[in-house]
Parts: C-alpha cells; sequence; structure tokens
C-alpha cells in the first residue's frame, strides 16, 4: 500500500484532496481546517463531551490569554513550557504592563478560580472541561495535524478531597478516553510515562500512544495525576467535616482532538483515500443514481425515494445528482471522502425493488430489497465499526516486537516498529537505549501487567520493567 511505503505524501494527499485540511496559511504550524474535516471533528468531539457530561463533568470556557504571574506560580510547570509560549507584549505600539500568553495547556488559567470555587469539602469533586484550541511554538518541524502550533483539544480538570478519590478519577479518565477511541476503531497503548518524561508538574502521567504507518506513534491523550502540587501553588484548599483546613487533590487529562483525527486518518484509510468509522461521518450513506437511456426519469424519482426513506430513519445521507460526473467518478469521489456506506441505485434496482450496498471498508457489494434497506444500512454500519477495529488491533500487534538486544531494537525502530523491551529504569540506560535504537522509551503499560523475563537491554542487569521503544511525533 502507498500509504506504507510514503505515508507523509500519502497523509498530506488525502487532506488536501478529501478537504480535510488546507496547510497554505501562511503562518507556520496554523492551517485550515476545511469544510469535511471540521465537520468529521465536531462529530469526533461531540462523542467525547457527551460521555464526560454523562460522568458528572461541567463544560466551561476559559480565555485564551494567561497572566504571567500565573503562569509562574508552578515552577515545574513553567520550566516545561517556557519555551513553547507565545508571549503577548504590546496593544498596538503600547507596551503591555505586565506580559500574557497564549494557552499551552489551561491548569495556569483555571486554577486561580478553582481557589474561589472551592471553599468546603461539599464543593468536591469538581469536574470542568472545555474544547479550545491551544497554542505551542514547536521547535521540531511541523506536520498537519500531528505536531501544529495551533491544535485542537478537549481538556479536563478535577479537584478531590483525597489521592483515593484523584485516583479514582484518574482511572475514570482512563476509561472515557479507552471507550471514545475504541468506538473510533484505533489501535493505542495505554502507558505510564517514565518519569523524566511525565507531565510538567505531575505526579505521573498515562498516555495513549496510537500506532502510525510510519512506525511512529501518534500521543492522542494524556491522563496525570497532579497530587497537591497545584493546590499548594494556587492555594486550592477547602473546609474538611472536622473544621480542618486542607488542600485538594487534583487530576488533569487532554484528548488531542487534532491528532485523533490523524489517527483515524492514519489507520483507516487506504489508496483510495479516507476510510471513516459511521459514527463520526459527517456523510454516513450517499445515494447514486445510475441512469440508462429511457429510464432516466423513473431512476431519479427511485432515487429520490430511496434517499427519502434514508434521511427520514435518522441516517446523514446525501443524494449525487451531479450530471456533470459519471457515476464511476462518483464512486471514486465518495470513496475519497470516506463515506461508510455506497447506494447504488441503477435500472435493474428500479424494476426489482431493490437497491446495490457497497461498503466503504472492502467495497463489498450486496443487494437488498428496499423494505430491507435500513437494517441493512444500520448492520453494515456496526460492521464496518467492528472490522476497522479489528483491523487497527492486529496491525498494532504485528508492529511490536520482542527485542533482547540494542542491536537488534535499532532495527526493529529502522523497520518501522515498536520494540518491548527489559528496562532497569536507569537515566543512564534510558539515553543509552535512545542512542543506540533512535527511538525514546515511551512507558511501560498501564492497563495490562508485565513481568520482565530477561535483563535489561542497556546494562544486562536487573530489569525491573518491560517498556515501548518508539520514534514519536
Amino acid at each position: 500500500m502507498r500509504k506504507y511505503e510514503n505515508f507523509s505524501e500519502w497523509f498530506d494527499d488525502v487532506l488536501f484532496n478529501a478537504e480535510i485540511l488546507d496547510y497554505r496559511y501562511p503562518v507556520k504550524g496554523f492551517a485550515v481546517y476545511k469544510s469535511w474535516g471540521w465537520r468529521i471533528v465536531r462529530e469526533i468531539v461531540k462523542m467525547l463531551e457527551e460521555r464526560l457530561e454523562a460522568s458528572g463533568h461541567d463544560p466551561m470556557l476559559f480565555p485564551v490569554v494567561i497572566p504571567e504571574e500565573s503562569f509562574a506560580k508552578e515552577g515545574e510547570h513553567i520550566k516545561g513550557f517556557q519555551m513553547e509560549v507565545f508571549w503577548i507584549t504590546h496593544a498596538g505600539d503600547r507596551k503591555l504592563a505586565r506580559r500574557m500568553l497564549l494557552r499551552p495547556t489551561s491548569e495556569t488559567a483555571m486554577y486561580p478560580l478553582f481557589s474561589y470555587w472551592i471553599r468546603s469539602h461539599a464543593d468536591l469533586p469538581l469536574r470542568v472541561f472545555q474544547s479550545v484550541s491551544v497554542y505551542r511554538y514547536e521547535t521540531k518541524a511541523t506536520r498537519p495535524l500531528l505536531r501544529m502550533r495551533e491544535f485542537l483539544w478537549n481538556e479536563a480538570h478535577t479537584a478531590h478531597k483525597d489521592w483515593e478519590d484523584a485516583e479514582r478519577q484518574v482511572r475514570e479518565a482512563v476509561k472515557i478516553y479507552n471507550d471514545v477511541f475504541r468506538r473510533l476503531g484505533l489501535g493505542f497503548l495505554i502507558l505510564k510515562r517514565p518519569d523524566f518524561d511525565k507531565f510538567a508538574g505531575a505526579v505521573y502521567s498515562l498516555a495513549f500512544d496510537a500506532w502510525n504507518p510510519d512506525g511512529r506513534v501518534n500521543q492522542i491523550g494524556t491522563v496525570h495525576n497532579l497530587g497537591e502540587n497545584f493546590a499548594k501553588a494556587f492555594d486550592i484548599t477547602y473546609e474538611d467535616i472536622d473544621g480542618s483546613h486542607r488542600y485538594v487533590f487534583q487530576t488533569c487529562y487532554g484528548f488531542g482532538v487534532s491528532r485523533t483525527l490523524a489517527a483515524v486518518i492514519s489507520q483507516h484509510g487506504d489508496d483510495h483515500g479516507l476510510v471513516l468509522p459511521p459514527e463520526i461521518a459527517p456523510v454516513q450513506v450517499v445515494v447514486i443514481p445510475i441512469p440508462y437511456k429511457g429510464v432516466e426519469k423513473e431512476v431519479e424519482a427511485y432515487s429520490r425515494e430511496v434517499y427519502e426513506r434514508i434521511k427520514d430513519a435518522g441516517i446523514r445521507v446525501q443524494i449525487d445528482e451531479n450530471e456533470k460526473m459519471q457515476p464511476g467518478e462518483k464512486f471514486y469521489h465518495w470513496e475519497m471522502f470516506g463515506v461508510p456506506v455506497r447506494v447504488e441505485v441503477g435500472p435493474k434496482d428500479l424494476k426489482e425493488r431493490q437497491v446495490t450496498l457497497s461498503e466503504r471498508v472492502n467495497l463489498k457489494r450486496s443487494r437488498v430489497g428496499i423494505e430491507e434497506m435500513i437494517p441493512a444500512i444500520r448492520s453494515l454500519f456496526v460492521r464496518i465499526t467492528e472490522d476497522l477495529a479489528e483491523r487497527s488491533l492486529k496491525t498494532l500487534e504485528e508492529m511490536v516486537i520482542n527485542t533482547q538486544n540494542l542491536e537488534d531494537l535499532k532495527s526493529v525502530i529502522e523497520k518501522r516498529r515498536i520494540g518491548r523491551v527489559n528496562w532497569c529504569e536507569g537515566l543512564e540506560c534510558a539515553e543509552r537505549i535512545r542512542e543506540g535504537s533512535g527511538g525514546e522509551i515511551r512507558g511501560h503499560r498501564f492497563d495490562v501487567e508485565e513481568q520482565p523475563d530477561g535483563p535489561c537491554i542497556a546494562c544486562g542487569g536487573e530489569a525491573k520493567r518491560v517498556v515501548y521503544v518508539a520514534r514519536a511525533y
């Protein structure tokens, strides 16, 4: 497949031809989401936000600017982001009395307000989220969707009375993200990051690393237990039942909307273009009339009847009556856009009161009567979603290679795979692994207990963790 031979070229072509993104905006690292891409984004965000609200999170919207003094309150946090900050220093030709920055993430925007909102144990837990753009001056090479200077995400922030409740929230956040990513049919690993690679200001960090056709991993979501670190910096306390005042324990988690869209495109797409899970497809079914000389009007009328039936069933449907394109051209067009099901209506279908269904995943075709059409389409939606997930998970399993020495690990990384290795947890060994293989330690499994079955791949000493090594965006 072309996407495995030259992923970068394939990916850019799909973004452009399927009208996902236009990266020609005259500021590097910024792009325009075109209609088809933005409509997919809205469906992904809707899926996530409904899940968050159902679990007790409140939607909010915080300002995009953060005052410097708020940003500077948590020392480890500012150190982690200070090289990526977009500073606002002037209004017109007037220098501002205090600098502000565009949010790279919103801990320091939200937590000054948390200190006002939280007074007693009755105010806990507090759980809020927002879906916004964030801004980071990436110093690495920018890539559409995968590494941008303005990107879309959803971030949730919570406060709790103790460590145990914060830990419960971490597990709930992992479940929410896991459920949404699974509904999208994505293959990924849930990894606990090593301490040297955790979120700035967190006690520990978890991440969802999705596989990519070029062998790199794409971090599509993160979950962090912040402990009391930010509560102490922003003086977020509550009065307990016994009258004592305590710091809250906090968590935060980010769902990379732009990167999730990239993962959907990269994992499911093929040489025909996009392949979309039905739940997020802007158009789930396209009806294409195939007229024949002498029965053009009849085929057109029957196609309209088919279209109306599908529309009345609550399915997102479009009918393509463009007379300037031949049916074959329309097939190619809608395959590029990843529409899950195509309904073809020709003279034979008209005569027998049937339709021809073509599924986008494997391009298989079948015929059903018009009365069975709606349940058949819904059944196809279920099967398409299952097929995408099964195919993606199988690819992930094939990409992960158990490796016992640095030479073999280097070969695994060069062959665009993910190495699974034993590690002693030493920083020097982590650096040797990075230098020797060209990959980096991404972390150990959070959802599965794995025990080392041999020595550390770098030093030969006792291994304490089974970790995954890969190149990353």
